[in-house]
């Protein structure tokens, strides 16, 4: 008999299930094949399919110009991979906001065409109708509220949100807004650890964080930010985990010099 443990599907009902307990969630993003087969092997509860990829994968400053089928794309690549995790697609800036139609088609071609499992939207009350919209779908809804990049222009800056009362208050209103119509999950991105924590406590629906302390139901990292790859992103939130970006430039340089030295490749290597 196989000694091998069933491998469990995560869903929005083993999320909430885990909050309940108190295990936390662990979430990363995610953009390709080969990378998502590593991070769903290695136990990562949710892969994110972040709008982050305007940044990290095609160089972008904002995550404002990647498009819905650029979206899908990532995300097809994700979910081919994935036996485990729970997959979550961005909706990227202008497939949602301020037309709760255009919102319900964009979701549902994310959800028909890529096979992820749900869909994330920045912002609270000013989106609730596109969210209402897309739960009548049947399309489970992960909330994002605090720094949310795709405003970026609006804000003007990439620094903590919600240390102000008046803004703080929004943010909790807010999040009891978006679980009250259904969402599934929120992340709260960039916000005062204390205000977290008060959210968190407050909504049964698990609360990712990122860059808002350790008291909320899980945490949420860029892949490229953790393994080391990206040199130049280094905020206080960050943790890295190896230091890819030498290793593999130690790699690529060894290649090079074995290339030109006529060392690769050998007389074994060859037919």
């Amino acid at each position: 008999m196989s000694q091998h443990k069933e491998v469990k599907l995560i869903t929005t009902h083993q999320m909430l299930a885990m909050k309940e307990r108190g295990e936390k969630i662990s979430m990363l993003t995610a953009y390709d094949y080969s990378m998502a087969q590593i991070l769903d092997g290695a136990g990562v509860d949710v892969l994110l399919v972040g709008d982050s990829a305007s940044n990290v994968m095609a160089g972008h400053e904002t995550t404002l110009p990647i498009t819905l089928d650029q979206m899908i794309y990532h995300a097809q690549s994700v979910v081919r991979a994935v036996k485990r995790a729970f997959v979550v697609v961005d909706m990227p800036f202008g497939s949602y906001q301020g037309n709760s139609s255009e919102a319900l088609r964009s979701a549902i071609r994310i959800m028909k065409e890529s096979g992820g499992h749900g869909i994330k939207l920045e912002g609270g009350a000013e989106i609730k109708d596109s969210i209402t919209r897309i739960l009548t779908a049947g399309i489970p809804v992960m909330g994002h509220l605090g720094l949310t990049p795709q405003s970026i222009y609006k804000f003007g800056t990439y620094s903590v949100r919600a240390k102000e009362e008046a803004e703080a208050q929004k943010l909790l209103e807010d999040a009891r807004l978006l679980q009250e119509i259904g969402c599934f999950g929120l992340v709260l991105e960039k916000i005062p650890a204390s205000l977290a924590k008060q959210v968190a406590e407050e909504l049964t629906i698990p609360v990712i964080g990122i860059g808002a302390g350790p008291d909320v139901d899980g945490q949420v990292l860029v892949v490229h930010d953790l393994l080391g790859i990206t040199k130049e992103f280094k905020p206080r939130f960050l943790r890295r985990y190896a230091e890819l970006h030498d290793v593999m430039t130690e790699a690529v340089q060894h290649y090079v010099a074995d290339v030109k030295s006529r060392e690769f490749p050998s007389k074994e290597e060859g037919y």
